[in-house]
């Protein structure tokens, strides 16, 4: 009709508006309910000495969530609430601190945040080295380590600090490495770009079509890069967005890698292995004896009682000149009757064998 006005959308979304807040007010008291039997978990473990964080129980929370998930929410969603909640959680029982190699703002910080979520102490490390003897030395409850790149193959600062310490795999964590542009400023007023040489390389096609204008210039860590880009106009950082968020940059270009599918896995390291959970991998770091066929004896083990290796990598022992030690990842938990028997009759061929360490194997990527 002439002059009739036009429906108010607010009329149809109020009702709408109404149940969420209801629903809100469901989910918080059940949440808090929630928290209240985690303090009292919390309490048992503290009176048996029971470690907070359980690789093992995190594994079963999150398919269960997975199972109970009929949408419309995506499983990464629900996943990243619990993630968070659980990391609540372990406020609550024991304030946990994880270490990881620093400094703020790494690729390593950030996937410590989105293993352990942001209600935890994330603690920065000067090297890898530094993550496991603080980790031994109880100063931190756990530590995150890199292990192994899609693109680049193993860590060798990580398998290199195993010959040296006791710690112990608890748990893996498979992240994907997104590099992203932060500056303070538009992209226009942008004349120099920094970063790490090693991400540089992983970018060179964004690079080359959108910055060969600019200066590529090094910087010891992302991390570093961003805190120049806080400091000087002008200039521009290629790291995590975390990075971005701990130094107020704006994202100007995000994931900007030449690979969408690099990605980084994470070791959890602690003082003690997982528990089994029927779907688990068990690390086992030896040296063979000096004869020909040792290393093949010792894979052979492994084939004849039906366990799949998914990983070798060697590392010199820095003892003996041409002396190796090898890595491998098998599939089953280091308590399972078939890897006990693979892991005795494997002995016998080498001259040191020793278990790194079972844990939940990591089915999502973050």
């Amino acid at each position: 009709m002439p002059g009739s006005q036009p429906p108010n959308p607010n009329d149809a979304l109020e009702p709408l508006r109404r149940q969420i807040d209801a629903l809100d007010d469901q989910i918080v008291n059940l949440l808090n309910a929630r928290a209240r039997v985690v303090v009292e978990i919390g309490k048992l473990k503290q009176q048996h000495n029971a470690p907070i964080y359980s690789p093992d129980r995190e594994k079963t929370v999150l398919e269960k969530v997975r199972t109970l998930n009929h949408g419309p929410l995506p499983d990464r969603c629900l996943e990243a609430v619990y993630r968070e909640l659980m990391s609540g959680s372990f406020a609550l029982e024991k304030p946990l601190r994880i270490g990881f190699l620093g400094p703020t703002g790494t690729f390593s910080h950030a996937a410590s945040v989105q293993k352990f979520g942001s209600s935890v102490a994330h603690v920065p490390l000067a090297d890898i080295p530094s993550v496991f003897d603080e980790v031994i030395r109880g100063h931190i409850d756990y530590g995150l380590v890199p292990v192994e790149n899609s693109l680049h193959g193993g860590v060798v600062d990580t398998l290199d600090a195993f010959l040296q310490s006791s710690a112990k795999i608890c748990a893996e964590v498979k992240v994907t490495i997104h590099n992203n542009l932060l500056a303070q400023g538009p992209w226009e007023e942008i004349k120099a770009v920094y970063s790490k040489p090693e991400v540089f390389s992983q970018c060179r096609k964004w690079l080359s079509a959108v910055a060969k204008d600019r200066d590529v210039q090094p910087a010891a860590s992302t991390s570093k890069a961003a805190e120049m880009a806080s400091q000087q106009p002008g200039v521009a950082a290629i790291g995590s967005k975390l990075a971005g968020q701990l130094h107020g940059l704006r994202v100007l270009f995000e994931n900007i890698e030449d690979d969408p599918d690099n990605e980084t896995r994470f070791f959890v390291i602690g003082r003690e292995g997982a528990r089994r959970t029927g779907d688990d991998k068990t690390a086992i770091m030896f040296t063979t004896a000096h004869k020909p066929g040792a290393l093949a004896e010792v894979l052979d083990v492994f084939k004849e009682n039906g366990i799949n290796l998914t990983d070798i990598e060697k590392r010199p022992s820095k003892k003996v000149n041409w002396e190796y030690y090898f890595f491998i990842d098998a599939q089953g938990h280091a308590d399972d009757a078939g890897m006990k028997k693979a892991i005795e009759q494997a002995r016998m061929h080498c001259l040191q064998l020793t278990v790194l360490g079972s844990y939940p194997r990591a089915t999502e990527v973050l």
